[in-house]
């Protein structure tokens, strides 16, 4: 029998340049779950994706970051992209959202550079996440530990390096279906 998280919310957190191949892998799989993906970015209208070595496809934003509630999604995904990342953290709205999803034990999956915005919080030390190499001094500094493993499991938090962009989604899918049952059993 297929995942469904039928009637989730999940925000993805974007802007310019975002991995353009990890967030249409994901949303593609949110959507076939019956999830509602909804992109949220501090870009207004479009937000470009980051194709291989340039400049990939534009996809609608549905909230803006400075006007959407951590409360208003269940799900948060945190895709990679260094130019997307490096803007969402000069962005306040990235640490509030990121926050909320953390303090309300809420799933939070992130891949490649998205992992980095989890340095954000301040309540997250002591945590074990996946990261790249070039996260881990800044992952550290805020008090995080970083595994050994590709990816990593540690309570809500689901990351990847992004090695394994395929192993990642259908991991995501039965993380967030596994948050979904405990929610609804609560």
């Amino acid at each position: 029998m297929p995942l469904t998280l039928a009637d989730q919310n999940v925000a993805i957190l974007a802007a310019n340049g975002f991995d353009e191949n990890q967030v249409t892998e994901i949303q593609r799989a949110l959507v076939r779950a019956k999830a509602h993906a909804r992109i949220v970015s501090s870009e207004t209208g479009v937000v470009n994706g980051w194709q291989g070595d340039g400049w990939g496809h534009y996809f609608n934003v549905d909230a803006l970051i400075g006007e959407a509630l951590g409360s208003d999604f269940d799900m948060l995904v945190l895709p990679g992209g260094e130019r997307s990342t490096d803007k969402l953290k000069q962005n306040l709205h990235t640490r509030r959202i990121v926050g909320h999803f953390v303090d309300a034990n809420k799933p939070v999956a992130a891949i490649g550079s998205g992992v980095g915005l989890l340095a954000l919080v301040s309540n997250i030390a002591g945590r074990t996440v996946a990261a790249a190499p070039e996260l881990r001094t800044g992952l550290e500094t805020a008090g995080i530990n970083v595994g050994d493993l590709s990816q990593e499991i540690d309570g809500n938090l689901l990351t990847s390096t992004g090695e394994d962009l395929g192993a990642w989604v259908g991991e995501v899918l039965e993380f967030f279906a596994d948050a979904d049952i405990i929610k609804r059993a609560a």
